[in-house]
């Protein structure tokens, strides 16, 4: 449990800093808020003419100022839009592995070197033991940037303020949910559990959304927040930013509150249209889960109509937050400025919650280093004090027996002086025989290196083989259920076969024009050159987009080719569409020259909806052997005989569909993992100063990693595919 000292809970977001220091009242079971503070930016940190770390330096400044933090502890919050969360089920195992399959899992579900990250897991519920495993054990893996976790902490280090727990935002709302709202006593196990509640915290970029009951936790983050009114105001009322968000906090006092509630209706719609597919994913992988209530905190709920609005919307109960039942301490509840602005506080209220180590969780992303060297300096005084002891002892031992040795007999101590020079010359014996052991074992190790270097390079055929597949395109989510083909994002590779050139240029030389064309501008200037392979894929697809450019060739075109032209891409989970699992490297691995060398034109071929037969497949397979003979490009398929087609057939006979076949080629110019380069050299550059306060990119090329959530996405990004009927 928790001691006597205070903690303060500090959450700066883009609008300004909120925190609150509580202490623990053992005897009474209480908790005590004692002091608040809240401090608004002048400018909104997402602001293009604002400069975050000026305005964070003033800010917290100014809360030093105000406030005492001497001997008290500081728990601080990242965004969770900033950082990785990943909820992983494990395997039936033992307790002591536990921590083993979390690290194996760290590097999997991580996009980054763990080198360059700050993770920390915690898990969750409790599981059941039988036979010495546990079993339907649950984890929560949280993560984020090395140097993204330095940037939240330089402004408290640059003002000598020690921070002593760093949480993700998401987390700190479940401190406060499972203590405010469900009222868990402190102290418990970690199995009691309550009825699903969905707390959305809507700052001014984004809305945290979390579903728990307790036990399970679910997080995603909103891309809708504050600014997105008050950007919908700016444009339809042709307004500054200033006035608009004075107008959008004052919309029932306007002249015209009508108006004002016609220009943010888009808004509205846009924010209940994400918090829906939210829950209907959340319900789609927890079927038995039933949400109670939704409760809503952060100021951007104050907006007038929103409450009103998700209730109508959602057909669900909708709270907004006025106290906070499970704190005492009326000098801060009742006081002005904490009730104007009570649903702000609810992240820094569950800071300090874990501050005073009375929450279920006990993560923190505090780098360790900083943690060891904390607790070096703690212990030092006893150690120095401990140290002098010691060595007061040995020195006054070592006087003693040195008076005794002035005293020893030669006649007495004489044999076991022999004794000891016997054993000290077998003792060097041993050693010269060890270290020849030693020599001899260097040798045959070098023999084994030499006889095993042969088989060294076989990895790097296989990432060729992987990067072909990661470029594939796929369906995600419920689209994977397409029954159309015309509507599949897939690619049927029948063929890939490879081809070794000491002069690449040969190859380069036969390409036609239109080739040479489709491949990246730096590589169509100049031919490869050297020795390499040269890979070949033979394909065929289905796909047909109407009234666009994804049909035939062009679909492979931004799909399959675009990706073998990339630096890198991104694996996603199969059920959302928007989480990135892993980076597969493509140009880094030595695929560069990427092009369609040959296509046929559009042909007809009968799909039957209950499977293709023998000869449907025969026909499938014949079209890529057929493509083979081509010697360059097809003309522009004839669309409107495609269409045509598509609407043909017979329910008896099957219906008849659009198949476009082609060849890619692409040069692999085998690159050891040492010389591989670390970044695309090809990319824009990015000038460091404009991108300060950038939260978003935590993730990197994960994208919007940073939480386990997100509804599934639209399915034309590509990923990975498999063959089709």
């Amino acid at each position: 449990m928790a001691d006597v000292r205070g903690v303060w809970g500090i959450d700066i977001g883009l609008a300004g800093l909120k925190a609150i220091r509580l202490v623990y009242a053992e005897a009474a079971k209480q908790v005590l808020a004692t002091h608040f503070d809240y401090i608004p930016h002048p400018k909104i940190l997402s602001q293009p003419d604002a400069n975050p770390e000026e305005l964070i330096g003033q800010a917290l400044d100014t809360f030093l100022a105000r406030n005492q933090t001497k001997g008290d502890r500081i728990a601080i919050s990242v965004p969770g839009q900033s950082a990785l969360a990943r909820f992983i089920q494990l395997p039936p195992v033992e307790p002591s592995k536990v921590i083993e399959i979390v690290k194996y899992e760290a590097r999997q579900q991580i996009p980054f070197a763990l080198e360059e990250v700050i993770w920390d897991y915690q898990p969750l519920g409790g599981a059941a033991a039988e036979g010495g495993f546990m079993l339907d054990a649950e984890v929560g893996l949280f993560a984020m940037k090395r140097d993204q976790v330095m940037a939240q902490l330089n402004p408290f280090t640059a003002r000598k303020v020690e921070v002593d727990l760093i949480q993700i935002a998401p987390l700190a709302l479940y401190n406060y949910l499972c203590h405010d709202q469900m009222g868990f006593a402190p102290g418990g196990d970690g199995t009691e559990e309550g009825p699903y509640h969905l707390v959305l915290d809507m700052g001014s970029d984004n809305t945290t959304l979390l579903v728990s009951n307790g036990k399970k936790i679910w997080i995603r983050n909103v891309p809708v927040g504050g600014n997105h009114f008050t950007r919908a105001l700016t444009k339809e009322m042709k307004l500054t930013f200033a006035k608009a968000e004075h107008l959008k906090c004052n919309a029932t006092k306007a002249p015209d509150p009508k108006a004002v509630f016609q220009a943010l209706r888009p808004v509205f719609n846009d924010y209940v249209s994400e918090i829906q597919r939210s829950i209907g994913y959340f319900a789609s992988v927890n079927r038995e889960a039933k949400i109670a209530k939704i409760i809503g905190v952060g100021n951007g709920f104050k907006l007038a109509g929103l409450q009103k609005f998700l209730q109508q919307n959602l057909q669900m109960e909708v709270e907004r937050v006025e106290n906070f039942p499970g704190l005492a301490g009326d000098s801060v509840l009742n006081a002005p400025l904490f009730q104007e602005n009570v649903l702000a506080f609810a992240v820094p209220y569950g800071l300090a919650l874990q501050g005073l180590q009375i929450t279920r969780v006990h993560t923190s992303l505090l780098p360790p280093e900083i943690t060891t060297a904390r607790l070096v300096r703690t212990k030092k005084p006893w150690a120095v004090a401990a140290a002098a002891v010691l060595l007061a002892g040995l020195s006054l031992s070592t006087l003693g027996y040195g008076l005794r040795a002035n005293t020893v007999s030669s006649d007495t101590f004489g044999k076991a002086e022999k004794t000891a020079e016997g054993a000290v010359g077998q003792k060097n014996g041993f050693k010269s025989s060890y270290d020849g052991a030693v020599s001899q074992n260097q040798k045959l190790k070098k023999d084994l290196d030499a006889l095993l270097a042969s088989a060294t390079g076989r990895n790097h055929w296989l990432e060729v083989y992987k990067a072909i597949e990661a470029c594939l395109p796929r369906d995600y989510g419920i689209d994977q259920e397409q029954s159309d083909p015309a509507k599949r994002n897939r690619i049927r590779l029948v063929g890939v076969t490879s081809e070794k050139f000491d002069n690449l240029g040969d190859w380069y030389k036969g390409l036609s024009e239109d080739a040479k064309k489709r491949m990246r501008e730096p590589d169509s200037k100049t031919g490869p050159t050297g020795a390499g392979y040269v890979f070949t894929l033979q394909g065929v697809h289905f796909h047909n987009e109407e009234d666009t450019e994804l049909s035939d060739v062009q679909y492979v075109d931004a799909t399959l080719l675009k990706n073998l032209k990339s630096w890198g891409v991104e694996l996603r989970d199969m059920n959302t569409g928007t989480q990135t699992v892993a980076v597969v490297p493509v140009r880094q691995l030595g695929i560069k020259w990427p092009t369609i060398s040959a296509s046929l034109p559009n042909a007809s071929l009968l799909y039957f909806p209950e499977g293709m037969g023998a000869a449907q497949e025969a026909e499938a397979t014949k079209a890529a052997e057929e493509v083979k003979k081509v010697k360059g490009l097809a003309k522009k398929p004839n669309m409107k005989a495609g269409k045509k087609l598509k609407d043909e057939g017979d329910a008896s006979t099957g219906v008849k569909i659009e198949r476009t076949a082609f060849t890619i080629q692409f040069v692999w110019q085998e690159t050891e993992f040492d010389k591989r380069l670390p970044a695309d050299p090809d990319a824009p550059k990015v000038d460091p100063a404009t991108n300060s306060g950038a939260a978003t990119n935590a993730t990197g090329a994960a994208g919007n990693a940073g939480t386990n959530t997100a509804a599934p996405a639209s399915n034309t990004t590509p990923g990975t595919s498999t063959p089709g009927k």
